[in-house]
């Protein structure tokens, strides 16, 4: 089977690789497609997105990127937009919507940057309670589409990259899986495929994809659909466990795109 990979990063925000880079270990490899998503700019954390000056030079390369490849593989020109980011997404071809901060008390709060990160702003912005931390998360991610209007939902359960074997919360909690699966209700009738992302597993802080996997059951059950994404920061990353995950996507009752 070609598989093929929407949710890639270069050089223009935090990847290691230029986009030619990219588009070159995708033939190695024998994808079909592979997909452009840096992150867009956000003016409160300039450290891993865009520059806004780079944006046209971003699409002008990936657009001949996308001519110069033509007929070897398909090159799509897309981005991966925070929930907090005012960029503007017209003339890409696809938009991956994503929740990386948290807003409290006019601050943003990262959500992947570390369990200590996230126990300090439970301390100070949510009177000590990590749940509250965690319920203000999924009801950010509520929102995205309303918001971004994405083609697909990124990484859904971001809040859990540092938080393997429960270290920072009870991810089986009444309170957690009420936030998730409420954030979930919200999103599903949009009909917006979700990842399936296996970014944290390669970066070895998780041991399972995002979403976890009550929440891909969740999803599935009630009609909704995937799609495999690796959130490669570098060539070796691309289509990451997509085998795994295939199967899994494969058996009776998924629904994919």
């Amino acid at each position: 089977m070609s598989y093929f990979d929407l949710h890639t990063h270069t050089v223009f925000s935090d990847g290691k690789n230029t986009p030619e880079e990219m588009v070159e270990a995708a033939i190695a490899r024998g994808m079909g497609k592979i997909g452009f998503s840096d992150h867009s700019y956000t003016s409160f954390d300039r450290r891993y997105c865009m520059k806004r000056e780079s944006i046209p030079l971003y699409r002008e390369t990936i657009l001949a990127l996308k001519e110069k490849y033509r007929g070897r593989i398909e090159v799509l020109l897309g981005i991966e937009q925070d929930y907090y980011a005012e960029e503007a997404t017209d003339g890409y071809d696809y938009v991956i919507g994503s929740v990386h901060y948290l807003q409290a008390d006019k601050v943003y709060i990262p959500v992947d940057e570390g369990a200590g990160i996230l126990r300090e702003a439970a301390d100070r912005h949510f009177g000590g309670d990590i749940l509250s931390v965690v319920e203000h998360y999924f009801e950010t991610v509520s929102h995205i589409a309303e918001k971004q209007h994405p083609t697909m939902i990124g990484h859904f359960d971001l809040i859990r990259k540092y938080n393997q074997d429960n270290v920072l919360y009870d991810e089986n909690h009444p309170r957690v899986v009420a936030a998730a699966r409420r954030a979930l209700d919200a999103l599903l009738p949009c009909r917006i495929p979700f990842e399936i992302n296996t970014g944290g597993t390669y970066r070895g802080c998780r041991q399972d994809a995002y979403p976890a996997p009550p929440y891909i059951d969740y999803i599935r059950a009630h009609g909704g659909r995937f799609i495999l994404s690796s959130d490669s920061h570098e060539t070796a990353a691309l289509c990451y466990q997509f085998p795994q995950y295939e199967k899994y996507l494969l058996s009776p009752g998924a629904q994919t795109d």
